[in-house]
């Protein structure tokens, strides 16, 4: 099974952020928007792993959750991976309590290392992924500009958070869907 921890994110929430995607297609044609049904906030990929993990991966979970109760992300502004000027993925980024997203994916990424599961150590970067793009892409100023005031000129509803959720995904033609195996509360 391919499994990874997320924070999913409401309906009314991916309204506004499916009209920034259609703002993106506009100014970028050739993005390949996310599925809207698919957006999340990845906390932690784990990969393939053998379905008896599971409980394991839910303890983890459990245990990271653990004294963190509800708390606020709010959309706010658009960036890229590798970089905006040169973007292989565009996505929205997150503000508010992003300090109790912090400390569960630090949690999270513990639980993990314990289960001696291999952990991305790159800079973690809480986010939405909206759109990919393909090829040697840059963006000139005046689309940066754009895609900024998708944003800026955009006031998102906050998303309350008060679950984790444990993910599988499974490929279905070319294309992912994402199962819920476990949701752990945040009280």
């Amino acid at each position: 099974m391919r499994y990874f921890i997320a924070l999913e994110i409401p309906e009314e929430a991916k309204i506004q952020l499916k009209e920034t995607q259609e703002g993106l297609k506009a100014i970028i044609p050739d993005a390949r928007l996310t599925d809207n049904e698919k957006l999340h906030i990845t906390i932690a990929f784990i990969g393939e792993q053998p379905i008896d993990v599971l409980k394991k991966l839910t303890e983890v979970i459990e245990n990271a959750a653990r004294d963190i109760s509800p708390f606020i992300l709010t959309p706010g502004y658009i960036d890229g991976f590798p970089t905006l000027h040169h973007p292989h993925i565009l996505w929205v980024g997150v503000k508010e309590d992003v300090d109790k997203l912090f400390l569960l994916r630090e949690r999270i990424k513990d639980g993990l290392q314990d289960l001696q599961l291999e952990v991305d150590e790159r800079r973690y970067t809480p986010h939405i992924a909206i759109a990919k793009i393909r090829g040697n892409f840059s963006l000139n100023q005046a689309t940066e500009d754009a895609l900024q005031s998708l944003t800026s000129s955009k006031s998102f509803e906050p998303i309350k958070v008060d679950s984790i959720k444990l993910f599988e995904s499974t490929p279905n033609h070319g294309f992912h869907s994402h199962n819920t195996l476990a949701q752990i509360p945040l009280i």
